[in-house]
């Protein structure tokens, strides 16, 4: 049997940055996530950071980890304390050294996230979330003067989202739930701000239904216009163009020149040099980047250029991508389900030279003995389509008979599971699959990557059609497959996850032979009390109100049916997790323990919302794969 470290070996390459021949990254080659450069082509990498600081999960982040300002010979790292999320931005000199608050101790009592950066000006745009109150305040700094511009406040992010060249004009965007966006413009001639598009939700009578629009990504054009990402044309996503002049009407962008097929959305896109614009879609959880031209009499983008999907880069996830002018070139982090990240250059007037500088791999495990995974998507109860993947023990291996199931929930739950090597789950499937164990991984209704109406269906319904759809894949298409034996079914998520394995556990008992939790709330009512104060007027929406929905909320809870749980329960938590508080996991425990249930806990002192530090993830690994292989006897 393989051991845990030998899929660890193979460390994460993230978000790199190409700056003057050199390659800016994150990794956890110490054990830790930590800022490091290194040489174009390859170079032992230098450390940028202090040991002891520990960098958070780029995956966890809203925004950018670090921006390279080659200009001031200053990179900006947003820092943490051991995953508390207290972001502050910290400079760092591009050779390295100790850290430095950028702006002194103007936003110690915030929680930061850098937005957008501009090195050729010196300028970043942050959002600041209060740590004691309901707000959020957008900043423009001047990373020379150490000035800070407060270009507005809301209870609802007020996210930079666009800005001119000039940094004079800024499109800023409040964000009630996922696509339900109100625009506003600030310009430097101006006081205030100017509402732009949208409805904001103070002018809303009491249940009035707004059209949804999805404008998160904006760029100025050249004829004062925002070309722009909306769903109001496409429920997957497509680009609109809004005139500055006459905002009233978004007309429709068409895009010409895709060339992928399956199922999926437009996710990002942004502007290389004039005219010509990089396009990324996520199809079928893969990763696709496309390079075209937009024309802006026509209203029309022809892709011309594909630089990830094909090939070496294809099946796979692109975790970050980064153009740099001066090369004219792409640098990415790209993995699948069987290769770790790894860093590749992509290069040529034809985009024709793919240059990977690193060389990352598992250490002493065959490509053959890890799973790829397959297609197991199904038709659920009321005929709506659940995408899914099974990932079953390879046949060199040698299982013989039905396998054992472990069935995994993805977080979010507005989120989505890819055969992506970069994140927490891919080396646990891969060491399940390594113990004898199937492991099926769906992403049921409210998971991104299907479109706006398939994501927005699980808003204000925690534990209903979602936990619908995972039963019916357990009672129903699962016992199809006469490889996996789902009388040994055992399930585990992390975050909302965490939320699903303990409602299915106490809701299904029938259906479980051991569940993992990892950071889920357990009741809803504790759990929105005890989340981040800006967090609570989108959760108010999203999942309930916690005075008007009381009722709802708790008969949502998992602890409403904790008597009812009838298998082995392993819990897991991070001391400095602010999303769901160890209290909230405590809580389980305490309640199962009360009733003489089986449950054991785990916690990790020096982590968050996520377990990232090497010797943590190895114990984190071994308990779930021990605890499984206990109870399901693979």
């Amino acid at each position: 049997m393989p051991q845990i470290e030998a899929l660890l070996s193979a460390r994460l390459f993230l978000v790199p940055q190409l700056v003057e021949e050199k390659i800016y990254f994150i990794s956890n080659l110490s054990g830790r996530l930590s800022l490091y450069r290194m040489d174009y082509g390859g170079s032992v990498p230098v450390p940028l950071l202090p040991p002891d600081i520990a960098l958070q999960n780029p995956h966890l982040m809203e925004g950018e980890s670090f921006s390279v300002f080659p200009r001031l010979g200053k990179i900006v790292v947003m820092i943490d304390k051991d995953g508390d999320e207290n972001y502050q931005p910290m400079f760092v000199p591009m050779e390295g050294g100790f850290p430095e608050p950028a702006f002194g101790d103007l936003l110690n009592n915030y929680r930061v996230f850098l937005t957008k950066s501009d090195s050729e000006t010196n300028t970043i745009y942050m959002t600041a979330g209060s740590r004691q109150d309901q707000v959020f305040e957008s900043y423009q700094g001047n990373l020379e003067t150490g000035d800070l511009i407060k270009l507005g406040e809301s209870a609802w992010g007020v996210f930079a989202i666009g800005v001119s060249q000039d940094n004079c004009r800024i499109i800023l965007a409040d964000q009630y739930t996922i696509g339900d966006n109100v625009l506003y413009l600030w310009s430097q001639d101006q006081p205030g701000l100017k509402l732009l598009y949208g409805k904001p939700i103070e002018q809303r009578s009491e249940d009035e239904s707004v059209p949804l629009n999805s404008i998160s990504i904006c760029k100025f054009t050249e004829k004062d216009a925002l070309l722009l990402t909306t769903s109001l044309f496409e429920d997957t996503y497509g680009l609109g163009y809004l005139s500055l002049n006459d905002p009233e009407v978004v007309r429709q962008v068409r895009i010409l020149g895709k060339i992928h097929e399956g199922n999926g959305e437009l996710v990002d896109f942004d502007r290389i040099q004039g005219n010509r614009y990089m396009f990324t879609y996520n199809i079928d959880g893969c990763s696709w980047l496309y390079e075209g031209i937009f024309d802006e009499e026509t209203l029309q983008v022809n892709l011309d250029q594909v630089i990830c999907g094909q090939g070496l880069l294809s099946n796979g996830v692109l975790e970050r991508h980064y153009y740099d002018k001066s090369s004219d070139s792409y640098i990415l982090s790209f993995s699948t389900a069987r290769n770790p990240t790894q860093i590749y250059t992509v290069e040529g007037s034809q985009r024709e030279k793919v240059i990977r500088h690193t060389n990352e791999r598992v250490l002493g495990i065959p490509d053959e003995w890890l799973s790829e995974g397959e297609d197991a998507s199904f038709i659920s109860f009321d005929g709506r389509r659940v995408s899914a993947r099974l990932y079953l023990p390879a046949e060199v291996l040698g299982f013989s008979g039905q396998r054992p199931l472990v069935y995994y929930v993805h977080g979010g739950p507005q989120g989505q599971e890819r055969p992506d090597f970069a994140w927490f789950s891919m080396p646990l499937i891969q060491f399940l699959t390594l113990s004898g164990c199937a492991v099926f991984v769906p992403n049921v209704r409210g998971s991104t990557g299907y479109g706006l109406d398939y994501t927005k269906q699980v808003d204000r319904d925690w534990g209903g059609n979602d936990r619908l759809d995972h039963v019916h894949a357990m009672t129903e298409a699962l016992p199809l497959d006469p490889r996996i034996d789902t009388s040994r079914a055992g399930v585990i998520g992390r975050s909302y996850g965490g939320y699903m394995t303990l409602t299915l556990a106490s809701r299904h008992p029938e259906l479980w032979s051991a569940a993992v939790d990892m950071f889920g709330p357990y009741d809803l009512l504790t759990f929105m009390d005890r989340i981040p104060e800006t967090w609570k007027p989108y959760f108010m929406i999203a999942v309930g109100d916690p005075v008007k929905d009381r009722e709802f909320l708790m008969e949502r809870s998992p602890r409403t049916y904790m008597e009812n749980i009838g298998c082995p329960l392993l819990v897991i938590q991070g001391r400095n997790d602010p999303r769901v508080v160890a209290r909230e996991s405590q809580d389980v425990v305490d309640h199962l323990r009360n009733q003489g249930k089986h449950v054991e806990l785990l916690i990790f002192e020096n982590e968050g919302h996520d377990v990232l530090k090497y010797e943590n993830r190895v114990t984190c690994y071994n308990t779930i794969t021990d605890f499984f292989r206990s109870h399901l006897k693979p």
